[in-house]
């Protein structure tokens, strides 16, 4: 692949030296610096292409293994399974399994989801009761209040009295 880059023929950096609109000089007077960029670039690309046929290569063998892997793990499910139609009711019954399995995973979250929406629901009254209790409460902060003054005038009363009582 990689002889025809290397032989310094009239393709690639040669050619383009005789057009003067393609970047290369009429005189022919070139410095071998210049000459060796194309021969290089030519190089590189060969370079390239070998690591990428090296790389196509392995992916290759990497899809062959896979697939004689592939082939080994069906033949063996046929051979437990005996013939075709085994086969074929092998991953009926898996199927079937997994379909049971789905429905008993969608009960069980439905089951769940009501569980949830109930909770959330008890929970929501808490916090409604909360927050009356809550109002309610500051309405008899203040009936406190008042209670304590009241009940301050009543012992100054009952003590008025007492000492009225006494006097004779």
């Amino acid at each position: 692949m990689g002889g025809k880059g290397d032989s310094g023929s009239s393709e690639g950096g040669e050619a383009v030296t005789g057009h003067p609109e393609l970047g290369g000089s009429s005189t022919g007077s070139e410095l071998p610096d210049e000459r060796a960029g194309p021969e290089l670039n030519r190089r590189e690309i060969v370079k390239a292409v070998e690591v990428v046929e090296k790389d196509s290569l392995a992916i290759a063998e990497s899809f062959t293994s896979l697939f004689s892997s592939l082939r080994s793990a069906l033949s063996e499910v046929a051979w437990k399974a005996g013939t075709e139609n085994e086969l074929l009711d092998y991953f009926v019954k898996a199927t079937s399994s997994s379909i049971d399995h789905m429905h008993c995973f969608g009960d069980a979250t439905g089951r769940l989801q009501e569980s949830v929406l109930d909770a959330a629901t008890k929970g929501n009254r808490y916090i409604n009761s909360s927050l009356r209790l809550n109002e309610e409460l500051k309405g008899i902060e203040t009936l406190a209040a008042q209670l304590k003054f009241l009940r301050r005038n009543v012992d100054a009363l009952d003590s008025a009295v007492n000492k009225l009582i006494r006097l004779p």
